[in-house]
């Protein structure tokens, strides 16, 4: 299991994923779930993945193989607009499901991916896209700017009470942060490290790409000061008088 989130703000994005595919008592497995294009002057392009790793991991080796195929191929790196490339992304799907999905459900295997699209294409502002495992997809709005993939429950309350459109990055970043720490203090399938972008509205680039280990220290102010500020809001209120 693991646990993405991507938000679209009046400013550009912010996208955060753990890396946590497996975990028991002594056996911990991490793989990065960020994949980054960049084509300076062009696009910019982040793809978020959650659930079966190895569906995911071909999804995106069939989308860096037409890629990297001949210029007249359809591909992420040369479609018109973000649409064009969440429907790339789906044909991409649906290939692998089509290869593999039948070998899987011999095995009881469901096929079970869901992933986040988002970026910048010269032309058009940021966008953010969540795709399924059948391929289909939605598009953030102004009413709902972020999406979330893998264990979503633990970490949607706070992104639901503070992020609005106007969000800045940082303070999108911090909620994200907070968001994280809840769902991998509730959850041993979601773990560090992380990996933490913004995008800032038409630069077409990546602005700022951190690695987030346990020994980050802007993380470990906020796990400790966030829990902190629950405990001494929580003691503030009133109790009950019935």
């Amino acid at each position: 299991m693991t646990y993405c989130i991507g938000m679209l703000l009046d400013e550009g994005l912010v996208l955060l994923s753990d890396s946590r595919t497996n975990a028991g008592m002594d056996h911990i497995n991490t793989f990065r779930k960020m994949t980054v294009w960049e084509k300076p002057g062009d696009r910019v392009l982040v793809l978020l993945t959650a659930g079966n790793l190895a569906i995911s991991q071909a999804i995106v080796g069939v989308l860096n193989e037409r890629a990297a195929s001949a210029e007249g191929e359809p591909n992420i790196l040369n479609a018109p607009n973000l649409f064009e490339a969440a429907i790339r992304v789906g044909e991409a799907v649906r290939e692998v499901h089509h290869r593999d999905a039948g070998a899987l459900m011999e095995f009881g295997v469901e096929f079970n991916a869901s992933l986040i699209l988002a970026g910048q294409i010269a032309g058009e502002a940021p966008r953010l896209f969540q795709i399924y495992s059948a391929g289909n997809f939605i598009e953030a709005t102004h009413d709902t700017p972020y999406f979330q993939i893998g264990e979503s429950k633990y970490g949607k309350p706070i992104i639901d009470r503070v992020i609005k459109p106007d969000t800045s990055l940082n303070e999108a970043a911090k909620c994200a942060l907070i968001s994280m720490d809840s769902t991998i203090r509730s959850n041993l399938s979601v773990g560090l490290p992380l990996d933490l972008v913004y995008i800032r509205r038409d630069t077409l680039k990546v602005e700022r790409h951190v690695t987030i280990n346990d020994d980050d220290a802007y993380f470990t102010m906020i796990r400790c000061r966030w829990g902190e500020s629950l405990r001494g809001a929580f003691h503030d209120l009133p109790n009950p008088e019935w």
